[in-house]
């Protein structure tokens, strides 16, 4: 590669504000774009950018390979809870899911597809949590590079320059087919059902999926949670038999409707669905799977490897309790050293998502922070330190395209404990999150040499 990478990127930000400025036609077009291939958050296009997020080769490497340790130190975690009852209490599971996380899901990985929330600070990185349950937009690499193609500066520079693409979608379908397989599954090409409530913000990424798996001769249908039957066999949607079960409904949003008797619950509990995440996943999801992590009382379970990469990249987290705890080698009382440092502090839900219920210290007022504080003593809440996370400058168009400094949450897909690209989430606010107004680009790694 000719020239450092920071300046690349500079130059190439200059190049597509010259050209393109008060391009309305080629906006138009890149809406457009976005509404037939679905990558609209309700109505509103995620893609308002010309370019992608480009990380060179070393830094590619180096939050893969950390990633890939800390979903190998979530897998100890697991198993580890599942033969401990004090430290399955830790993590605050509902009875009904204690009993879920117990049942063998047929196939050897914890989390078959996860994804891990990280943020960048120059060449550091923290990750902030693990989506272990439900990752939305495995195919959104693939879609966002669609629109981008549709640049013509963007190309040519692509085309000069060395890269690499990822391709998530395809290691989630390799990664459904393994464990279907590891499952005991013995048809050729399994139907796979896709699961979620009718409607939710992010239906068209599935009918993107549906499309995909179809084309590789995957018979494929989404559904709702209320279309399913099992009759102690197999789990059906009307007439259609149902062989791999793609869960995106959140599991506490599942068993809250519909308890122990859905048709879900039930074929997973006789071992008759390959399911995937499985409800065992409910462990490392959980927000205080990192309070287990940071701890030093628990390290134990934990190689020496993985000890070393949740020291560097993983902030500092705790259950919101009344407790001493350790900080920074020394002791603290809990709700005193939250309350008194709210500015290096967040709280949030243990088991939420979108961004909801987190409160930002160094945004809240002193009252408000309070009342978080008593939230979360009162229900099932985490402290998390803050992370530092970088700015990076994004030609971002709308009537016109300005250069905008913004937050970039760069977050690694995982498929069966393998790392594979990632989604990358940009705003200019604290939350950077699609659900919380953000938007998405591609990712492309910029090969070293």
């Amino acid at each position: 590669m000719e020239g450092h990478p920071d300046s690349m990127i500079a130059d190439l930000n200059k190049r597509l504000l010259d050209e393109y400025g008060s391009d309305k036609a080629l906006f138009k077009e890149l809406i457009e774009v976005q509404s037939e291939l679905g990558l609209l958050y309700g109505d509103r296009p995620t893609i308002p950018f010309l370019r992608p997020h480009f990380l060179t080769r070393s830094q590619y490497d180096s939050v893969m390979s950390a990633a890939e340790s800390i979903v190998m130190a979530a897998e100890n975690l697991t198993f580890a809870a599942l033969e401990d009852e004090e430290l399955l209490e830790r993590l605050d599971l509902t009875d009904l899911e204690r009993k879920l996380v117990a049942v063998e899901p047929g196939y050897s990985s914890v989390c078959a597809s996860g994804r891990l929330d990280t943020f960048f600070d120059g060449d550091d990185f923290k990750f902030l949590e693990y989506n272990a349950e439900t990752p939305s937009g495995p195919s959104d690499q693939h879609q966002i590079e669609a629109v981008l193609s549709r640049i013509p500066l963007l190309k040519d520079f692509l085309a000069e320059t060395p890269h690499w693409r990822p391709k998530p979608r395809s290691k989630l379908l390799e990664t459904l087919v393994r464990c279907y397989r590891e499952h005991g599954g013995r048809e050729r090409k399994p139907n796979i059902a896709i699961v979620d409530w009718e409607g939710v913000s992010t239906e068209p990424e599935f009918y993107v999926l549906k499309d995909y798996f179809e084309s590789m001769g995957y018979r494929t249908l989404v559904c709702d949670p209320s279309e399913l039957d099992y009759e102690g066999e197999s789990l059906h949607a009307g007439s259609f038999r149902i062989d791999i079960l793609y869960k995106r409904v959140l599991i506490h949003e599942l068993l809250e409707k519909y308890g122990a008797d859905h048709p879900i619950v039930k074929a997973y509990e006789d071992g008759n669905i390959c399911m995937i995440n499985s409800f065992r996943v409910k462990i490392p999801h959980k927000k205080m799977s990192f309070g287990i992590f940071t701890d030093e009382k628990y390290a134990g379970i934990f190689t020496d490897s993985q000890l070393e990469t949740i020291r560097k990249h993983i902030p500092w987290t705790r259950r919101v309790e009344e407790a001493t705890t350790s900080y920074e080698g020394g002791t603290v009382d809990l709700p005193e050293f939250i309350l008194k440092n709210k500015d290096i502090l967040l709280i949030k839900p243990n088991d939420d998502y979108g961004g909801k219920g987190i409160t930002l210290g160094w945004e809240a007022t002193d009252a408000d922070w309070e009342v978080a504080l008593a939230e979360g003593l009162e229900d099932s809440f985490v402290v998390q330190e803050r992370a530092p996370v970088g700015k990076e400058k994004f030609p971002v168009y709308n009537s016109k395209v300005s250069l905008e400094e913004l937050l970039v949450d760069f977050d690694p897909y995982l498929f069966n404990n393998k790392a594979e690209g990632g989604m990358v989430r940009l705003s200019s606010s604290s939350l950077v999150n699609v659900t919380q107004g953000g938007g998405q680009t591609a990712l492309i790694v910029l090969e070293d040499h």
